[in-house]
């Protein structure tokens, strides 16, 4: 249950679609003075500039948008501090914020983080949490200061991780919960007690490497199945097929023996110890493809040994 507060007044920082959920909690209940997101940058065949996701929605909802390269400078960080913000509210931003832009609002900046806290600081914890086989991750709301992950946290919550959660399903759950908890943290501000992180229980989610993606079917299928799942939808781990690179998106551990990377049947693939069973694939250049949809329209794979 949340109390009744003032309306605030927030600087919200976010870039991708993870964080468009939170600035339109935040803007249903506060005053969003401005919105700093990443510049625009090429994309598309066309290589024209593109909005970032927290950019578009903000100006879909009349809110002021500015995007600096970086904060370091003394114009940017006064520019900031003129805002007179109660609080920054930052998700998913992508840029560093030096001590006095994390000094300049009243309450602090906060932080929403995709993990639970002090597991899992730093880039990619979303995926890093599905490839350990942890069997519950969260979010965190943190009270930034200069270190990486390092604040108190103010609020927390948890969610399990079953073996049917990709990333996408883990970073779309995590990012309403995301949502829901700063909506909770900003009406109960003053109230909140931050707890110092525990030195025990420390991890480093690293980003993504694209070396990391290639599946090795040595491995015993429960670690070749959370590869899977933890790199889907990207960058997607793959696998060489005769016809060239297939990217897997989805898989579950299922009973099965043979060579390591023999497909056995269907798409149930032999990996070190036991098998998995691809659920859903993409060939390069195509759109994926459910397992069932793909095995309709070929048998291409029947007896091969993918590498």
């Amino acid at each position: 249950m949340t109390h009744p507060t003032t309306r605030l007044r927030v600087v919200f920082m976010g870039t991708p679609d993870f964080s468009v959920p939170a600035l339109e909690a935040v803007h249903r209940a506060h005053e969003i003075v401005c919105v700093y997101t990443q510049p625009p940058r090429p994309a598309g065949r066309g290589k024209q500039p593109r909005l970032t996701p927290v950019h578009a929605r903000a100006d879909a909802l009349g809110l002021p948008v500015r995007h600096p390269i970086s904060l370091k400078g003394a114009e940017a960080q006064a520019e900031f501090a003129a805002l007179q913000p109660d609080v920054a509210v930052v998700v998913a931003y992508g840029l560093i914020l030096p001590q006095p832009v994390l000094d300049a609002p009243r309450y602090g900046c906060l932080n929403i983080h995709a993990s639970l806290l002090p597991r899992w600081r730093g880039a990619a914890p979303i995926q890093r949490a599905i490839m350990a086989g942890d069997a519950e991750t969260g979010v965190c709301i943190m009270q930034m200061e200069a270190g990486l992950d390092t604040g108190p946290v103010l609020m927390r919550a948890a969610t399990p991780i079953t073996q049917c959660d990709t990333a996408q399903h883990l970073h779309d759950r995590l990012s309403r919960m995301g949502a829901e908890l700063i909506a909770e943290a900003l009406a109960t501000l003053p109230e909140l007690t931050p707890e110092v992180q525990s030195d025990q229980g420390v991890s480093y989610a690293a980003k993504i490497d694209k070396s990391e993606a290639r599946v090795d079917w040595s491995r015993p299928a429960l670690e070749v199945a959370r590869r899977i799942r933890g790199l889907s939808p990207f960058p997607g781990a793959w696998c060489e097929a005769p016809f060239g690179r297939l990217k897997l998106l989805d898989a579950q551990v299922v009973e099965g023996q043979g060579a390591p990377g023999q497909v056995l049947e269907g798409l149930t693939i032999a990996c070190g110890e036991g098998a998995v069973a691809v659920k859903k694939v993409q060939r390069e250049g195509k759109r994926a493809l459910t397992a069932d949809d793909y095995l309709r329209g070929t048998d291409e794979l029947r007896g091969c040994i993918l590498s």
